[in-house]
């Protein structure tokens, strides 16, 4: 209803047009009185006639002084046997300027064609363009079901194609890959000796860990065509469209193989059938069905290899799982400090770095950082340099940009009134304080009372090496950790303020999992409650309780106890060292910032 009101303003606004460009031509000019030839005689003999124009059978007369007269000829006479007839004296006659205007056939045109066949033009226009919309509907409606993947071709690609040289760390996933790769360029050395290509290699990460990154790592290694699409775009509204576009998609590679057909967040389309409304006749499990088909069905001859990323492996159909559709599993981990450095150093390649700067440092600084979370703190870093009129990018904007990516800008304009900066100077350096008193606890990198985010403070620790085991030590240390802010408020002005909500929620949530998840508290080796995951109505999360109120109350005892003891050994500390943590909390008030070896020399004293 749109196209069609909005196809009828405009040929309504054309239709105004031409027809005022049709009244310009036709405007009438002024009126001009006429006169008889008998009148126009006569006004000759007196000299009053200064010029004639013949036109046709009409005559434009200009007077002497400038006025204008109109009058008409006989149809079959000349203009000078006319005058004869009415007594013109010859004399007077040749003191006229007489013209005679050429009517040619553009001025029938234009006078008397044009007008009768303007009407005729314009509704065959209308008409044209009505057929031509109308035609260019049925266009998009045969294509609907088509394929929306786009093409990264290896010919068109060239020097911009992505090789494995691009992707760095995940040794062990472009290790897997690699076969992959010889399958594509090399198929008969397999075949020759039985070997089965695979169908589909499934790539599990956490977000922004490189998955779509190395599949278009692959098909630049294997230089083949590459197909890619996200597994929202096959659900459409109307059922039916998402298997049909997968048909497509298949259909292309199959003509372009060797191929690959690359499927980000295969999870839009493959969780698992009959999870939710709409039975088997859902068009999201119908899509789901034409994959499975296409990767193992009826044709299993084709050199078409399928690689599909998701970050929620565990709501996938078993169907779509098993060998015979996705025969391998890469698992894209978290970079560690060495994979992180590689990462920074790619990033950082055609970049203007300071020199001095050690990446292997700002690597530390960043555990748990993905690859993009690099890339965008690389990218931030920059940003902040130009922002300083730097021709160079420095360690200081790069160690900034990592607080930014963590915590959030600096907000400038929140500005702390002088108590509430020394509580907070105070509550960080309670944090930092325990933290390098516990051999278990992550040392501390730098601690600021500049509010980023959410906080109106924060103290940054970062582990020394990667951790992927945690010990129970380690939490014990952490909970007081968490504690440190909470307690040197209390003990140093009496009271406690709301800065120390998030420390609390975070050592409750610690202390739960250590009794419910982990079994490293009193009631032994066992975990309590099971998580379930229910997709009925959009995504929530349950949790089923297989445990007595008893127990549950004994888990509350073991929770209090945690928090009890990680209370007393942060007032512990905090009391023995108060005038170390008084001259950090100074400083803080003065510096706002300090960094590990600044705070490693106010502990010395």
């Amino acid at each position: 209803m749109k196209n069609f009101l909005k196809n009828l303003i405009i040929i309504l606004l054309v239709f105004l047009v031409i027809s005022g460009i049709v009244m310009l031509f036709n405007t009438p000019a002024p009126q001009t009185p006429n006169i008889t030839l008998s009148e126009l005689a006569t006004q000759i003999n007196d000299g009053k006639v200064k010029d004639i124009l013949v036109n046709g059978d009409g005559l434009d007369i200009t007077l002497v002084d400038n006025a204008k007269e109109k009058s008409r000829k006989e149809a079959d006479a000349a203009l000078t046997d006319s005058f004869k007839n009415y007594g013109v004296d010859q004399t007077a006659l040749r003191a006229v300027n007489i013209n005679i205007k050429d009517t040619t056939s553009s001025a029938f045109w234009v006078n008397t064609i044009i007008p009768f066949l303007l009407p005729f033009i314009i509704i065959g226009a209308f008409l044209w363009y009505m057929m031509r919309s109308a035609q260019r509907g049925n266009n998009q409606a045969l294509s609907f079901g088509m394929s929306r993947a786009r093409l990264i071709s290896p010919k068109k690609n060239g020097k911009k194609k992505i090789t494995f040289a691009d992707v760095a760390g995940a040794e062990e996933a472009k290790d897997e890959l690699k076969e992959i790769v010889e399958f594509l360029k090399h198929p008969k050395k397999f075949l020759d000796l039985g070997a089965r290509i695979p169908k589909g290699v499934l790539l599990l990460g956490s977000p922004g860990t490189g998955k779509t990154l190395i599949a278009k790592a692959v098909a630049g290694e294997a230089n083949v065509p590459f197909f890619s699409i996200s597994g929202s775009e096959f659900v459409e509204m109307f059922v039916g469209v998402g298997a049909s576009r997968v048909r497509d998609l298949f259909k292309q590679a199959k003509k372009s193989a060797p191929a690959i057909v690359f499927i980000d967040e295969i999870d839009a389309v493959g969780r698992h059938r009959g999870a939710g409304l709409g039975g088997g006749h859902d068009e999201r499990e119908q899509t789901l069905n034409q994959i499975l088909v296409e990767m193992d069905g009826f044709d299993t001859d084709t050199n078409v290899i399928v690689i599909a990323a998701t970050n929620r492996p565990d709501v996938l159909d078993p169907a779509l799982l098993r060998p015979g559709r996705f025969d391998r599993r890469v698992v894209m981990d978290l970079p560690d400090i060495k994979e992180r450095e590689a990462i920074l150093k790619i990033h950082t390649k055609n970049m203007p770095i300071a020199k001095g700067v050690d990446l292997h440092k700002i690597a530390a600084r960043t555990p748990g950082f993905s690859g993009a979370d690099i890339s965008n703190l690389v990218n931030e870093a920059a940003i902040l340099a130009a922002r300083r009129g730097k021709k160079v990018v420095d360690d200081d904007e790069l160690r900034v940009s990592i607080e930014k990516v963590i915590l959030g800008p600096e907000r400038k304009s929140k500005i702390l009134n002088v108590k509430e900066k020394e509580i907070t100077a105070y509550h960080e350096a309670g944090h930092a304080l325990i933290a390098s008193n516990l051999k278990n606890a992550d040392p501390v990198q730098k601690v600021s009372v500049i509010s980023r985010g959410q906080a109106a403070g924060y103290t940054l620790n970062v582990p020394q090496e990667d951790k992927r085991l945690y010990t129970r030590a380690y939490f014990i240390d952490e909970l007081a950790v968490f504690l440190g802010g909470y307690v040197s408020e209390k003990i140093f002005f009496g009271d406690v303020t709301t800065g120390a909500s998030n420390d609390l929620e975070r050592a409750t949530d610690t202390a739960r999992k250590l009794v419910t998840r982990y079994g490293m508290s009193n009631l032994g080796p066992r975990t309590f409650g099971r998580k379930e995951e229910l997709v009925f109505l959009g995504k929530e999360m349950s949790e089923e309780k297989n445990y007595s109120e008893a127990t549950a109350k004994e888990i509350d005892m073991e929770v209090s106890r945690f928090i009890g003891d990680a209370y007393k050994t942060a007032e512990k500390i905090i009391t023995e060292k108060k005038e170390t943590l008084e001259r950090i909390a100074k400083t803080l008030l003065e510096k706002e910032t300090l960094e590990q070896e600044e705070f490693n020399e106010l502990l010395k004293g």
